[in-house]
């Protein structure tokens, strides 16, 4: 009978333990809801007086920006948003396109994995160091070319604009590609097909969906831009009729008048906040539409649609339209070539500017009012690496847990995790600068804080962990759970024991493209940790970052080489994060004797454990 009540006692504590982690997993994944939910209504009700003394339409339409008259309209911020973002896309996204398809299709096989890599650096260019290559490269060339006095506006900005949306459309579109079919590919071959035309009237239209779903990412990523756009549209408070007006769109009328407002003024802002946050709302319900309801009919922008009796389809008719698919081969290569050039010459630009003016004292020495060096940087930087993963880490290895290997798949709560955490990763790095200024700084009195910048910081990549996680825990086979269970193990011990080893590529995947983000964050750090320049004394003091020292190196103009040597030194960082990257794939995904081992233990302690039960 003592057995037996032993046995019992095992089962019943074992059963308490898998409800502990499985309430403790979903409370993890409903953070992301949580969160999105704060933001919105904690900068609606900071909004509000703004609304209220205004009027919510007359905010919204009026054509006015005056401070000093108590006047606040930003339908021409709205429109030079709308204007600039439909141009960045048009052009980025385009480039993205052709871009993928080179490497999905075109690209040599020893030349894919750097051309890719090259990409991903092009992703990790802080913004600040677009808006620097713009203003003092292509700026000054277009003020040449054109014979005009200053080249700032919509067509400077959404150039520099363009070329930052471009990773983030390639990578998408390259995955949604690389996802069609092989026997898509093969069938149009079999059917007399040429290689060109198997590409572009097949695979691409196959690909559509995510396409779209690409263009519209940029589309948020774009019009939520705000450091690179407020170093080149011109700032001031004009209808966007000219390329070479100066104008101003949302993003850079909050982070250019912030600082110093206060009343309503300062509500005026958030408001304007407010009515961006609405905006990258809509552009996340309508990519989920798309994904829900265009998932297998044609696109009338890619292909035509195929009824079956309305057509018949020659076996020679392809080959008759042949050319123009010849001429988007073509046009493929040169805008691969042209993507490449681009980068090499910032990176190029950055630190023939930069390296010269390196030295061992701006780097680590003393930092002082009269001679600011990188010192406090470091320190700064690294408290709020350090703060933001033990805190995002926990909670979106537990999230992704939760989603993968607990929740049902398809279940309402799924999709709604989802959603919330794709609003959340689309979200404007100023928007959470706001919402930590306001939440963090004024509510919970942190004021500007290394602490307060790294909770807003966790905001920002929880998303990358969960999806990076999430990702790695859907590659590992249900036969390594199935093997694990017939052992005897829980599902806890599976997780912990079988599973999540399996995933560990993923997780250090994103604690690095974490790691990125902050090193690059400027916008939400602003207005969190703050731009004190002097050694941070614990994390409730004011600090600033690399990317934060050179936009103060950079708005005062005054120390011009220590802002190029910064920039310099951010180019450095994300080649060497991009190398980490690289590395930890070719380490956990191209080594099978190490995946192999990693098995064998674990599947070796598993069964000791069951022999010890036993």
């Amino acid at each position: 009978m003592k057995d037996g009540n032993s046995v019992k006692d095992k089962i019943k504590s074992a059963l308490n333990r898998e409800n502990i982690a499985k309430a403790v997993f979903i409370t993890f994944a409903a953070f992301s809801i949580l969160a999105v939910v704060i933001i919105v209504i904690y900068i609606l009700y900071a909004s509000i007086p703004a609304f209220r003394e205004v009027g919510f339409f007359k905010f919204i339409f009026g054509g006015k920006w005056q401070v000093s008259e108590g006047v606040y309209g930003i339908f021409p911020m709205i429109v030079t948003s709308l204007a600039l973002t439909l141009f960045a896309v048009a052009l980025g996204g385009t480039l993205a396109v052709f871009t993928a398809i080179f490497i999905v299709y075109y690209c040599p096989k020893r030349l894919k994995k750097l051309y890719s890599q090259l990409i991903n650096l092009l992703a990790g260019i802080p913004s600040l160091v677009y808006g620097y290559f713009g203003l003092t490269l292509l700026k000054p060339l277009m003020q040449d070319t054109f014979g005009i006095i200053s080249a700032s506006g919509v067509l400077l900005s959404g150039l520099v604009l363009s070329i930052m949306i471009l990773p983030t459309v390639c990578s998408v579109a390259k995955n949604s590609l690389e996802n069609v079919p092989m026997h898509y590919y093969e069938g149009a071959l079999a059917l007399g097909c040429t290689n060109n035309q198997a590409v572009w009237k097949t695979c691409l239209p196959a690909a559509k969906n995510g396409i779209i779903s690409a263009l519209i990412l940029g589309i948020g990523r774009a019009i939520g831009e705000t450091m690179a756009v407020q170093m080149l549209l011109g700032g001031a408070v004009n209808y966007p009729y000219s390329p070479f007006l100066p104008v101003r769109s949302m993003t850079s009328n909050i982070v250019q008048e912030f600082a110093d407002a206060e009343g309503m003024h300062r509500s005026a802002l958030i408001a304007t906040g407010f009515i961006l946050l609405i905006f990258i709302l809509i552009i996340n319900a309508v990519l989920r539409f798309i994904k829900r309801n265009d998932a297998i009919s044609g696109n009338k922008f890619f292909s035509r649609k195929f009824k079956e009796g309305n057509e018949k389809v020659s076996g020679f008719a392809f080959k008759k339209r042949g050319s123009a698919q010849d001429v988007l081969c073509i046009l493929s290569y040169t805008v691969a070539a042209f993507v490449a050039a681009v980068l090499i010459l910032i990176v190029g630009f950055t630190a023939v500017k930069g390296l010269p003016h390196l030295s061992f004292d701006f780097l680590f020495g003393k930092s002082s009012n009269a001679n600011t060096t990188l010192a406090p940087a470091f320190v700064s930087t690294g408290l709020i690496i350090l703060i933001a993963l033990a805190i995002a880490l926990p909670l979106g290895i537990g999230a992704a847990i939760y989603l993968n290997e607990y929740a049902k798949r398809g279940s309402f709560f799924v999709k709604t995790v989802r959603l919330f955490n794709d609003t959340l990763s689309g979200v404007p790095s100023i928007i959470f600068g706001l919402f930590g200024a306001l939440f963090f700084g004024g509510f919970m009195n942190m004021g500007y804080s290394i602490l307060g910048g790294a909770l807003t910081m966790v905001l920002m990549i929880l998303p990358t962990v969960i999806r990076s996680t999430e990702q790695s825990l859907s590659e590992v086979p249900d036969s390594m759970r199935e093997a694990s269970y017939a052992l005897g193990a829980g599902k806890l011990k599976t997780v912990f024991s079988v599973v999540l080893p399996q995933a560990i590529a993923g997780i250090i995947t994103s604690i690095i493209l974490s790691i990125g983000r902050i090193v690059g964050e400027s916008a939400a750090l602003i207005f969190t940790a703050g731009s004190f320049i002097r050694m941070p004394k614990g994390i409730t003091s004011p600090g600033s970052t690399f990317a934060v020292l050179m936009y103060k190196f950079m708005s005062e103009g005054l120390e011009v080489d220590k802002c190029y040597a910064t920039g310099a030194v951010l180019i450095i960082a994300v080649i060497i994060l991009n190398i980490l990257v690289t590395v930890t794939e070719h380490c956990f995904n191209n080594k099978k004797t190490c995946k192999k081992g990693i098995i064998s233990r674990a599947f070796a302690k598993l069964a000791r454990r069951k022999n010890e039960e036993n």
